[in-house]
């Protein structure tokens, strides 16, 4: 259960939390904040405040297509925090075949945490307390060296430190690994060297606007703004636009394609639709690496498409056994 207090007033029974943050997110954004407060008492790592449910980590959409077995897939190294949720969290992703070799608990910060609200359409908001994700550094890098060195694809965010985040990208693009990048949550300011260490660039639309400046109103408009990322150094882009599928421009072929998905008349869910995708087209990456990217992007739509028909981030991603043989 959350953390938090009862507060009962004519009848009523209600945890209040509030989330600060120096902005109000719009749907489908994520947006980080400083911390929770709860009865008057501010919680500036975290609170433990979480949803019931784990978290969407791109591995976990991979590891159920098949990139897990045996143990073989890692969850990059990360911090959790040394409580409940933390242990829970470690045990979750080895239920789903991922290596928690290098996935520390501390004792200085509680596991991160994020409050998501879904409407009736299946659209969500999303605030994060990134909590112990920020003590993840260069030491626990270096611990995890050689796994990075010997790895086929290196999926980054902005849910660490921004400057571990790039690290790691560096590392393993050194080493010829392939690197992906979700800039999630966007910054405005990102720094420069995100763009050319990503052999692949992956945001949405809203993550789009605020690196761009450009209101995503349609794949056409999507289409500029990815040429805008190509021209910062990019080498592929892929901008996801939820039912209108994506739109991906590429350094080596610069007009923009739009790729349509399969639609879904009533999404029940799209909060891990984003991970589902990231996730799965880095398990073709580096499992099916001779397909053209154009068919990875398919494929990995239609795994996304399958995710929002189910409630949650995780627990949405669809097995390999649930999904039709054509995608493998």
């Amino acid at each position: 259960m959350p953390t938090g207090w009862l507060g009962g007033r004519r009848g009523r029974v209600r945890l209040k939390a509030l989330a600060l943050s120096s902005r109000l997110g719009g749907e489908g954004r994520s947006v980080p904040c400083s911390g929770w407060r709860t009865k008057g008492k501010v919680h500036r790592e975290s609170s433990g405040l979480t949803c019931p449910q784990y978290g969407s980590v791109c591995g976990g959409a991979a590891a159920r297509l098949g990139g897990g077995s045996g143990g073989l897939l890692h969850d990059r190294p990360g911090q959790v925090g040394k409580d409940s949720f933390g242990s829970d969290y470690i045990e979750n992703l080895k239920r789903n075949d991922i290596s928690t070799e290098f996935m520390y608990q501390t004792k200085d910060a509680a596991t991160g945490a994020a409050s998501i609200i879904v409407n009736n359409e299946g659209q969500n908001i999303i605030v994060i307390v990134a909590g112990a994700n920020l003590l993840l550094n260069s030491d626990d890098l270096r611990k995890a060296a050689d796994i990075i060195s010997r790895a086929k694809v290196i999926i980054c965010q902005l849910e660490i430190s921004p400057a571990t985040s790039l690290e790691a990208l560096t590392m393993a693009r050194k080493s010829g690994v392939k690197t992906v990048f979700n800039p999630a949550p966007a910054t405005a300011d990102l720094d420069a060297q995100f763009y050319s260490v990503s052999d692949v660039f992956c945001c949405n639309e809203s993550e789009a606007e605020i690196l761009t400046g450009l209101k995503i109103s349609s794949p056409a408009v999507a289409g500029k703004a990815g040429s805008v990322l190509i021209e910062r150094g990019c080498k592929i882009v892929i901008i996801t636009l939820g039912s209108e599928g994506c739109v991906f421009v590429s350094a080596e072929e610069p007009g923009p394609k739009h790729i349509p998905t399969q639609k879904i008349l009533k999404p029940v869910d799209t909060t891990g639709a984003g991970d589902s995708f990231v996730g799965a087209l880095a398990f073709y990456l580096a499992y099916y690496p001779n397909l053209t990217m154009e068919e990875m992007i398919k494929r990995a739509s239609f795994v996304a498409s399958v995710s929002v028909q189910t409630s949650g981030t995780q627990s949405s991603f669809p097995y390999k056994k649930d999904l039709p043989l054509h995608l493998f």
